[in-house]
């Protein structure tokens, strides 16, 4: 994949390569049959605070899959690993799909995440194996929520900030954990505006950079209020047409201890990524 650092073709084409193949609470309702009720993770206010709630838990372990059509076929790239809240930083190892024969073609990526910065490694033709790609997520014209496969796990927690149209939907099990399940619109412009500063000038770009500013979204928020599951509907624009992704994550095991250590600047790729 060519890390393009402006331009919305350059983040269609990004997302595309990398996949290998190719809310306010005011008028808020609540879902049929939901009673009232006054516990934490039943409040819809409680959606615009999840990503202040995460910044408070410490850590947590993290998964995610972003969905997307590419070339008339729906590719799928997943994310496993765990996320520093305290410290905004992330470690995942990012699988691609498969080609159409069933054979693996990718070796997974590893990627840090950080405020501003993504580091990726095994990126691509040409990347020596010890060394990594850094990119500037604040040039990226998606403020990197789609381009690396993975939408950063506190990104779209900050997304939630300016969540509005918010509705209860169901209280439900979710592998063994009691959530609530709410969903509603957001806008990356405003969320950017309120967003904390590890996480503003990527989420200003991405204002930017997408064919619709609004963002449909459905959370799930335990009982003391933490984000468990987000799932985000993205549309931008590639060649003309309107892309949609749908990117997902799932934190659990809060608490986990997460080390993550950035590159020295002796280990990172200078040359030209393909």
């Amino acid at each position: 994949m060519a890390v393009r650092q402006h331009g919305h073709r350059g983040v269609a084409l990004a997302a595309v390569t990398m996949a290998g193949v190719v809310a306010t609470t005011g008028g808020c309702t609540q879902g049929a049959g939901a009673a009232a009720d006054d516990r934490p993770g039943a409040d819809p206010g409680a959606v615009r605070k999840a990503a202040d709630v995460l910044l408070a838990s410490g850590s947590a372990k993290a998964r995610t899959s972003m969905e997307m059509a590419a070339g008339g076929t729906r590719v799928t790239i997943r994310g496993e690993g765990g996320y520093d809240f305290g410290r905004r930083r992330g470690r995942l190892t990012v699988t691609l799909p498969k080609d159409p024969a069933g054979a693996s073609e990718h070796r997974p990526i590893t990627e840090l995440l950080s405020p501003g910065v993504l580091y990726m490694k095994n990126r691509g033709a040409g990347v020596p194996a010890d060394k990594w790609v850094r990119v500037d997520s604040t040039a990226l014209a998606d403020g990197n929520l789609v381009t690396g496969g993975v939408t950063d796990p506190l990104a779209a927690a900050e997304l939630l900030r300016t969540a509005r149209d918010v509705r209860f939907v169901a209280e439900q099990d979710l592998a063994g954990t009691l959530v609530w399940h709410y969903r509603g619109v957001t806008e990356i412009g405003q969320a950017a505006k309120v967003a904390s500063a590890g996480t503003r000038a990527a989420l200003t770009a991405a204002a930017k950079g997408f064919a619709k500013d609004v963002v449909p979204f459905d959370a799930y928020l335990d009982e003391a209020g933490r984000l468990r599951k987000v799932r985000h509907r993205f549309s931008y624009v590639n060649a003309g047409k309107t892309v949609a992704v749908s990117s997902t994550t799932l934190l659990f095991g809060f608490g986990t201890p997460v080390t993550v250590t950035l590159p020295p600047g002796a280990d990172i790729f200078a040359g030209k990524v393909k």
